[in-house]
């Protein structure tokens, strides 16, 4: 069955304007024309906006879906599975934050505090989540559901301890880049070491087992991620990437 453009806005929810958008980016062409000229979309179209929607639910920017569709080794049932398994954990974050309102609630209406060991679950949950939210699609993709959702996991098990050295040692490395940069040290120096050694610590304290290939890739992608970027130089431009150098040049 073939659809005009019109017909597949109304099949997917999808506006015409933006179906327009995905032809001429290359996203998604339309499979032939009318005499008319009018686009005519195929199940192979119909079936490619369906990963586009599900890869737009997850976060994903246009350009990064177009690059994992286009790539000659995509697998369509394993990414599929992917997504299941991203929808279902989503359903279960959804189901835990209901549950955080209604203790929340209850305690409220019974006038009682809820305890710093429950409250810290939440925290705990809150930043998973938040961390999955931004980062969650190109994690899965690159390092599997299985590594993703352990990481996940060790996360959940860390204390209260743990998570605090974790934030002051993110705060510890945040500050010392900014007054790196602006002393024009340089990141193949003993700075850049201490900032190397900061950042690798910072990366295991969760419970990560380390790996100098992930260290050096991860560093990479702090000058390749615009969020990463907007979050080292959020106050001081060239923080991500002095760390990336210093990190490029200290772990080996």
């Amino acid at each position: 069955m073939q659809y005009t453009i019109q017909a597949l806005s109304r099949l997917s929810g999808v506006t015409t304007r933006a179906l327009r958008w995905y032809d001429k980016i290359g996203l998604l062409k339309p499979s032939g024309r009318t005499e008319g000229g009018y686009r005519l979309y195929g199940p192979a179209e119909v079936d490619r906006l369906q990963d586009i929607l599900y890869y737009r639910a997850l976060g994903v920017e246009l350009a990064q879906v177009k690059g994992f569709l286009d790539n000659p080794s995509f697998d369509r049932l394993a990414v599929l599975r992917g997504h299941l398994a991203a929808l279902e954990a989503e359903q279960e974050r959804i189901q835990r934050l209901i549950q955080s309102v209604k203790e929340t609630i209850f305690t409220q209406e019974r006038n009682e505090i809820m305890s710093d060991e429950k409250k810290f679950e939440a925290f705990k949950r809150q930043f998973v989540e938040e961390k999955e939210r931004l980062y969650g699609a190109e994690s899965r993709e690159k390092y599997g559901d299985a590594e993703v959702n352990a990481s996940n996991a060790r996360v959940m098990g860390v204390t209260l301890e743990q998570f605090q050295e974790y934030e002051r040692l993110g705060q510890e490395i945040l500050d010392k880049l900014s007054a790196a940069v602006s002393s024009g040290a340089d990141p193949a120096g003993e700075t850049g070491k201490e900032l190397a050694d900061l950042h690798r610590r910072w990366l295991t304290i969760m419970g990560d087992k380390y790996d100098v290939q992930r260290h050096r890739g991860i560093a990479e992608l702090y000058v390749q991620d615009k969020r990463f970027i907007a979050y080292y130089d959020r106050e001081r431009s060239g923080c991500a990437q002095f760390l990336r150098d210093a990190v490029a040049c200290w772990v080996k």
